[in-house]
């Protein structure tokens, strides 16, 4: 069953310049992962739609930042897959200004979530990519997919590593397990999307109260 959060999703805008990014959006949250990490194969599994956001048996077909609008000003944005060595080198060095760019400067971004493939966990691109966004102090949580490919027992073994060094390297950082096949962690991962667009609306809300408090003229003495 879909969450309500993504019932009325739908496609926005594409980009491949930084200087094409939406204005108006109020919370974006990020989908980054490697190339065939199962990002496309993730967002279609929580939209509950299965070519929502097109996957490939070739990696690296997503080559635009691809915004899709959740609910108002609330936005899911699908970033660049990244390590595919075919994709020409020019082309992986514009993903990985795109990338990282958007990623540690975007005012909006609320967070990031990191795709990766629960049997090749924490590549040095992904710990890259961590640290990128470690820097801007906004919160992480990551998918580990495909965790229909292994048993029970390997899977819980690799969430507890996983688990661990994110505690000491990065302790701000959640994890879970994941499957688009049989939608294991669906609702886990929704109900956080979730929780991240509610906070993100309430600091917004507290913000703008501040400011028109703020705005308001002291009355003059006498008066």
């Amino acid at each position: 069953m879909v969450h309500p959060l993504f019932r009325h999703a739908e496609f926005y805008t594409t980009v491949n310049h930084l200087r094409d990014l939406p204005q108006g959006t109020s919370t974006e949250i990020a989908f980054v992962g490697r190339s065939n990490a199962g990002k496309s194969s993730a967002i279609n599994t929580l939209v509950g739609r299965g070519r929502f956001a097109f996957t490939s048996k070739t990696p690296g077909r997503t080559q635009h930042i691809n915004f899709f609008r959740l609910r108002d000003t609330c936005f899911m944005v699908d970033l660049p897959g990244y390590g595919y060595a075919q994709v020409p080198q020019a082309i992986r060095q514009h993903w990985g200004h795109l990338l990282s760019t958007y990623l540690q400067t975007r005012p909006v971004l609320y967070g990031m979530i990191l795709i990766m493939d629960i049997r090749h966990p924490l590549t040095k691109l992904d710990l890259q990519t961590l640290e990128w966004f470690a820097q801007t102090g906004k919160a992480v949580h990551i998918l580990l997919t495909k965790a229909d490919k292994l048993s029970r027992s390997k899977t819980t073994a690799i969430l507890a590593e996983v688990r661990q060094f994110l505690a000491v390297n990065y302790p701000g950082c959640t994890v879970q397990t994941f499957s688009s096949l049989t939608s294991e962690g669906a609702e886990e991962a929704s109900e956080l999307l979730q929780s991240w667009f509610d906070t993100s609306h309430a600091e917004i809300q507290q913000a703008n109260g501040s400011k028109d408090d703020s705005q308001k003229k002291t009355p003059a003495k006498g008066d």
